[in-house]
């Protein structure tokens, strides 16, 4: 029997496969041009909603009808909007959205969904890996860049490039090194450290100050992160 992760799983690799590996950058140029009055606008709906039709099977012809007409007015939405990545994100998300929805209510992923909530709560710890892991990253950030505020005020950024790169590269580098510390695995954050390091701090026209603040602010991220982890396993 055919459990209900597996009925996502193959939803997801169908969306994958038809949005990124079997769509031609000659459809997209062609829809981004003429919209809903694309041929391949429609074709390329047609791809996804058979895919998803054959990897979920025969029976669930609703599926692909749904597959069929969301996907179709969500890509002729999306040709509308600029070419940037907050589109693109709205653009996924709104897939996956439809997916997870056809998951729900024609794969009893509702039940899937209060099974794993029901596991969750019989496991007190997984609450503490969850708050942990939601620490590190806006939390964490925001107390980091308190602790830094006297160096970044010094630092000349008028179009705040190099705070708005720390704080996802900050983000990222946290939950790794929790991730880590989780697995015991401390020899690879050392690894993790001097991989930075070589990248960030190897430039030789840094200004004195600039340095010292991406010393110190990944000093207290990847330490944020340790100490984190460290309070989570106790």
């Amino acid at each position: 029997m055919i459990t209900g992760s597996l009925w996502l799983t193959k939803l997801i690799l169908a969306h994958l496969l038809t949005d990124f590996v079997l769509q031609p950058s000659q459809w997209v140029a062609d829809r981004n041009e003429k919209h809903f009055a694309s041929a391949k606008l429609y074709l390329h709906g047609i791809v996804t909603a058979l895919v998803a039709w054959g990897m979920v099977g025969w029976a669930y012809w609703l599926t692909a009808l749904v597959v069929l007409v969301t996907h179709t007015v969500i890509d002729g939405w999306k040709s509308y909007q600029e070419r940037n990545a907050r589109y693109f994100l709205v653009d996924q998300l709104l897939h996956l959205a439809v997916i997870a929805s056809l998951w729900y209510f024609i794969f009893d992923g509702g039940g899937i969904i209060r099974l794993y909530w029901q596991r969750l709560n019989a496991d007190p710890h997984s609450w503490t890996v969850i708050a942990a892991f939601v620490f590190v990253t806006t939390p964490a950030g925001v107390l980091i860049g308190q602790l830094t505020k006297q160096w970044s005020r010094k630092i000349s950024d008028a179009d705040n490039s190099l705070a708005n790169a720390g704080k996802w590269i900050g983000i990222a580098e946290r939950i790794i090194v929790l991730i880590l510390v989780l697995q015991n695995q401390y020899s690879a954050i050392g690894l993790l450290v001097t991989a930075k390091g070589i990248i960030r701090f190897s430039e030789k026209d840094r200004p004195e100050v600039k340095t010292e603040y991406l010393v110190i602010g990944t000093l207290l991220s990847i330490g944020t992160a340790i100490i984190a982890g460290m309070l989570t396993k106790i």
